[in-house]
This record gives structure tokens, C-alpha cells and sequence, in this order.
């Protein structure tokens, strides 16, 4: 009998990026895809062996296996030439404290570089970073997994038609703005994972948060990585009331704020006074702005939803009316302000300029829920229950359904 695995899915990503990274300071990012292989032999290689034998140090097992993986696909590739492959054959070893040193931030700003294209930024990151299959990643952004193969394979050549080195700690400023977007979706997917079942990825989130601190420490004076990180941890705070025992999702409005992480809200909180005087409104402290006023609230009742609407607003010009989620956040917003009927009217428009938004009908069934119209919030939850993918938000629309038909029977 084969032992329990020794490490969970968290530390197995762990391990993973930083074994990556320490083959791309020895190698160099023209290098890319021969270290990615050789650590993805190691990995596969530890998950056979370590179940019967843990070793003391894993990380530095790891490296030393991909180091050796690295040079016999060297070898064996004819087209590298000599040199590449005597270079690895000599190159040192990893001093153990090196070993000890988080290069996660590292492999970030590669994966980051600014002469990739953003789309293939973001998706590099999510599968070498953050783990994530190409099923995962074409999930996210609703397009097909192979044009999301296509972006890594892309980027993957550019970085090694480059040859640039990492960049050195302290730099991360030049391509911030993109690791940004690859931290927020990677939480995002923690938060509301492709398939829903689980419903939260807690390993990713974890990370993430972890990856986002690292990102702050370099750049401190960054207003967007303080809102960012204060966005994630007001988000994570609400996790224990957010889904049930069961497993199933529970709605802002129906949450047990006592259940809360009051830790993590107040941390959040301090990050956001902290970032917001005299600080330009970026996309991200504007949301974690919208997310404080949330945890401060003892209720929905009452919310500062005025100040919430007024956030939402701004955070449609800060971004150039280009994200159709955010307006959809801020019609919610709006319903508690102006009324459900104005807000009914503004999904209306909303779904003519963004048809098959995701999440549109499940709003839409909520007010019309509210708005004590039963048949037509019916309607609006099965095309919404239709519309989703993910098993987990599938679920939660169906016991709304069920339990509005019960309530009208």
C-alpha cells in the first residue's frame, strides 16, 4: 500500500514555482520551456518517490532532480548546442540557503515581461505561476482552451527569442500592472473556481494573498498593490459565512456576519486608510474601498449604499466603461438607492450592449424577486441556472428556485 501524499495541493504549486525559479536565475529565461519541463519530471518523480521516502529538505530535492532532468533533455535534444549543454552539466550548486529564499516574485515578472503581450502575460502566469490548466484559464476569460494554448506557446517563444535575465528584486514597478491582473484573477478563481465543485480553491487563495504581500514588500509606495491586497483579504474574510456547511453558496444578504474573520477585515481595513489619502483612485483601491464599506456594515439595511453607488461610478470611469461586471455591480448598487424598478431597467440596456453576460439573469432574478414578481424571477433563475457553468452557482440559483416556488405554491 502506497503511503498518504505527503504534501497538499498548495505546497506541491509552492515547491513547483520555486524550483522553477531557480532554474531560470541558473539558465536564463531563453530557457523557459527546457526548465519548465525538467521541474514537471521532478515533480512527477517526487510524487512517485516521496510517499515511501520523504526527504528532509524537499525543495532542495526537488531543484537537484530538476537540475538533473534539465541536463539530460539537454543532452538529449541535438539541436542545443554544446556549450548549453556542458553549461548545465557544470553549473554549481544551489547554496542552501539560496534554496531557502522565496523567488515567486521573480518568476512573476517574467512571466510578466513587459514585451509580452498582456493576454499572453496573464495566461503564461496562470499556468506556471498559479498552476492553473488551460481548461481553468479559457474558463476565466469564456474563450477556447486551444487559443489559451496558442497564448502560452507564444509567450513561452518570445521569452525565449529574448533571452533576458529576470529581473533583478525591487523592480517589479516596470511590469506592476500586469502582475496586478494575474494576482486578481488567480484570487478569483480561489473565490469562484471554474467548476464550482469545490466551490473555493483555499490553496490558491492562500496563495495568491501570499504572492500579493511579496508584490507589496517590493513595492510599498504602489496605492494599487495596497488596494489589491486589501481587497483579497476583506474578500476572505467573509469566506466562512459565504458557503454553508453543505457546501452550497450563501448571498451577501443571507450571510452570518458573526462568522466573519474579523482579523483579516480589520487588517484590510488599516491597508485601505493607509492608500487613500492624497492616493490617485486606481481600479483596485476603489474596489477595496467598496469591499470595507461592506465589512464595516452590521447589516445590509445598514450599508452606506449612497457612497457604495458613488465608488461604483467612479470605478466605471477609472476603468473606461470597459468592464460590463462592474457596471452590473453597481446597478445592484443602484436598486438599493433608487429602486428596483430603475435597476431593472439598467439590466435591460446592460444585456443589449453585453448579451450572455455572466451572472446578468441571476440579478435580474434576485430583483425581480424582490420586486414580488415570482413568475418572472422563475423565468430569469432557469435561464440563469442554463447560463452557468459552474456547479457551485448552479446549485445556490436552484434553491433559490426551489424555494421561491415553495414560498408561491
Amino acid at each position: 500500500m502506497i503511503p498518504a501524499e505527503p504534501v497538499g495541493e498548495g505546497r506541491w504549486r509552492e515547491l513547483a514555482r520555486q524550483a522553477l525559479a531557480r532554474l531560470l536565475r541558473s539558465y536564463g529565461s531563453a530557457q523557459f520551456d527546457l526548465c519548465e519541463d525538467a521541474v514537471q519530471d521532478a515533480l512527477l518523480q517526487a510524487y512517485q518517490q516521496w510517499p515511501a521516502r520523504f526527504p528532509d529538505d524537499p525543495l532542495g530535492w526537488l531543484i537537484a532532480t530538476a537540475r538533473r532532468r534539465y541536463a539530460d533533455r539537454a543532452r538529449s535534444d541535438a539541436r542545443r548546442r554544446h556549450r548549453e549543454t556542458r553549461a548545465a552539466l557544470l553549473q554549481p550548486p544551489v547554496a542552501p540557503e539560496a534554496v531557502q529564499r522565496d523567488d515567486s516574485l521573480l518568476v512573476l515578472q517574467l512571466c510578466c515581461h513587459p514585451d509580452l503581450p498582456r493576454s499572453g502575460q496573464v495566461a503564461l502566469t496562470l499556468r506556471a505561476v498559479a498552476g492553473l490548466t488551460t481548461a481553468q484559464i479559457a474558463n476565466v476569460y469564456q474563450v477556447p482552451e486551444r487559443t489559451i494554448a496558442q497564448r502560452i506557446t507564444r509567450a513561452k517563444r518570445r521569452l525565449c527569442e529574448l533571452g533576458r535575465p529576470l529581473p533583478p528584486p525591487g523592480q517589479a514597478d516596470e511590469c506592476v500592472t500586469a502582475v496586478l491582473d494575474v494576482l486578481y484573477v488567480m484570487f478569483a478563481e480561489a473565490h469562484h473556481t471554474t467548476a464550482g465543485a469545490p466551490p473555493r480553491d483555499a490553496d490558491l487563495a492562500v496563495e495568491a494573498i501570499h504572492l500579493t504581500r511579496l508584490l507589496r514588500r517590493s513595492v510599498p509606495e504602489s496605492t494599487e498593490v495596497t488596494g489589491l491586497l486589501a481587497l483579497m483579504l476583506l474578500t476572505e474574510a467573509r469566506h466562512p459565512a459565504r458557503v454553508g456547511p453543505d457546501g452550497r453558496l450563501t448571498s451577501l444578504d443571507e450571510q452570518d456576519r458573526a462568522l466573519w474573520d474579523r482579523e483579516l477585515i480589520d487588517e484590510g481595513i488599516r491597508l485601505v486608510e493607509q492608500a487613500t489619502p492624497g492616493a490617485e483612485p486606481g481600479p483596485y483601491l476603489l474596489q477595496a474601498c467598496i469591499a470595507a464599506l461592506h465589512a464595516e456594515a452590521p447589516d445590509i439595511a445598514t450599508t452606506d449604499w449612497d457612497e457604495i453607488l458613488a465608488l461604483y461610478r467612479l470605478l466605471e470611469i477609472v476603468t473606461g466603461h470597459r468592464n460590463p461586471t462592474i457596471t452590473l455591480n453597481r446597478i445592484v448598487a443602484q436598486a438599493m438607492v433608487d429602486g428596483i424598478d430603475v435597476a431593472l431597467a439598467r439590466i435591460d440596456a446592460l444585456e443589449a450592449d453585453h448579451p450572455g453576460l455572466p451572472r446578468l439573469n441571476a440579478v435580474r432574478a434576485h430583483l425581480l424577486e424582490q420586486a414580488d414578481r415570482p413568475d418572472d424571477a422563475a423565468r430569469a433563475y432557469r435561464r440563469a441556472i442554463a447560463a452557468t457553468v459552474n456547479l457551485a452557482e448552479q446549485h445556490h440559483l436552484r434553491h433559490r428556485l426551489r424555494r421561491l416556488s415553495g414560498a408561491h405554491a
